[in-house]
């Protein structure tokens, strides 16, 4: 391992019975064949589409549109599987609960392959792409508490036929459906999902932060970091392109997620084991 990723294991070791706070971005699925939204490859989402596909804003204006990029999306996320990033990360937290010590994975990613690698403390605070709600918010399948899997609607008409007749619409009001996932005009407490409240309060109790595959460009990011500064935690990053936002003491680790997190999961067990 290089320097960095040296003195990463060291801090991650140091910590006993502290809390390792991970937060995930679209990089560390990349591996697994998902586009990332704002990196260098040509298929970046944000390279082929319009960010403005991605609010509520658009939805109201062309939710036929809208589905139609959605379902896009969901189908390269259903047809990916986990990479040996996802299953590092789930042995890192096996390693530091087992130790006595506190582990939370905060992942900015719709898709599900921290869960299906088998991550336990988990929360996805952008939503999630299994699942859809009511457009109209105070529905029982709406925000702020609302929503039904993605399998429990019957999508084959709009499909088939997509227009403003066959929209998928909500089975308690009649209201069109929507992603469950936090567009950019939205705010993170507009659903109990997003878990944002319980983000903020974890982040607080953290003692060191490890980003992975995150471009920094969203809310969350930025918010965690001042946290950390508070904190007086260390940060390090894991990105192969990417650069440390300004105005933070972020240590960048310049590798691919699925070489380097198999490889610091490794070396932390085999130090475990040596002790």
């Amino acid at each position: 391992m290089s320097d960095c990723a040296t003195r990463l294991a060291e801090s991650i070791t140091d910590l006993a019975d502290g809390m390792l706070f991970v937060v995930t971005g679209a990089g560390i699925s990349a591996a697994s064949g998902i586009p990332t939204f704002r990196g260098s490859e040509p298929d970046a989402v944000w390279k082929v589409s319009d960010e403005e596909m991605a609010t509520f804003d658009y939805f109201q204006r062309d939710p036929v549109d809208q589905w139609r990029w959605y379902l896009q999306r969901f189908e390269s996320v259903d047809s990916a599987r986990p990479n040996p990033a996802h299953g590092a990360l789930v042995e890192l937290e096996r390693w530091q609960t087992a130790r006595g010590g506190r582990f939370q994975l905060v992942t900015q990613n719709i898709d599900t392959l921290h869960e299906a690698a088998g991550a336990k403390r988990m929360i996805k605070v952008h939503g999630t792409s299994e699942r859809v709600r009511c457009s109209r918010p105070g529905c029982d399948f709406g925000a702020p508490r609302g929503s039904v899997h993605r399998e429990q609607v019957d999508l084959r008409s709009f499909r088939r036929d997509p227009s403003a007749e066959t929209l998928p619409r909500c089975s308690g009001c009649g209201k069109p459906l929507r992603a469950h996932v936090l567009f950019f005009d939205e705010y993170y407490q507009d659903h109990d999902d997003y878990r944002f409240d319980e983000v903020m309060a974890l982040a607080r109790e953290a003692d060191l932060f490890l980003f992975v595959g995150t471009s920094f460009s969203v809310g969350i990011t930025d918010l965690l970091l001042r946290v950390a500064v508070d904190n007086r935690a260390p940060v390090f990053s894991i990105d192969p392109a990417g650069s440390p936002p300004a105005g933070f003491s972020v240590t960048h680790l310049a590798a691919a997620a699925e070489e380097l997190l198999p490889d610091l999961s490794a070396a932390l067990t085999r130090s475990s084991s040596e002790a």
